[in-house]
């Protein structure tokens, strides 16, 4: 196994393979998962845009991290922002990293490989935050929950509905960098 970073044009050559790690790792039905597409490919144009993958033997996906600059105009970052206090605002939005997916492939969860795509996501990440959001879940029983407590990533936001998702959110975040 390796990790490698990745760039837009990385990203966007295996974008197959990115949404069949997406779907595998949250269980969703292909008709969302060919909507995702579009999203995904939108992203790596963002600014600040990074990536991170795990590439296996036969230079498989295994797992992958990206996040870019959060900011006004962003459709999650609108709807975050409209959600906290202005003091929270202030502290967590005004240069933020956000985090928009970290996936393992399920056959290969459980050997540390999210932590090390995390890390190496942040590391030298030019922002003062990071935030993201993630399903609630019982945080002893997820280990993406186990992972982000591990990393130090605090709530800001609890049970959290996005617009057309009737699942609860945690919004969840950390000052940068991330010290190993």
């Amino acid at each position: 196994m390796r990790l490698v970073r990745w760039h837009t044009d990385d990203l966007l050559r295996r974008l197959d393979d990115v949404i069949a790690v997406y779907g595998a790792a949250m269980g969703y039905p292909g008709g969302l998962l060919e909507t995702r597409r579009g999203y995904v490919a939108a992203h790596a144009q963002r600014s600040g845009f990074r990536a991170t993958a795990t590439l296996g033997d036969v230079d498989e996906l295994l797992g992958f991290g990206y996040g870019y600059t959060s900011g006004p105009g962003q459709w999650w970052h609108d709807q975050v922002r409209a959600a906290l206090r202005r003091d929270e605002r202030k502290a967590w939005l005004s240069d933020c990293f956000e985090l928009v997916e970290l996936h393992v492939r399920p056959d290969a969860q459980g050997h540390g490989l999210g932590q090390r795509q995390l890390e190496a996501l942040l590391d030298e990440v030019p922002n003062a935050t990071v935030l993201l959001s993630t399903p609630e879940a019982d945080e002893r029983a997820s280990r993406a929950w186990r992972l982000y407590r591990r990393l130090g990533f605090v709530d800001v936001l609890r049970d959290f509905y996005f617009p057309g998702d009737d699942r609860p959110f945690a919004i969840l975040g950390r000052t940068l960098p991330v010290c190993p």
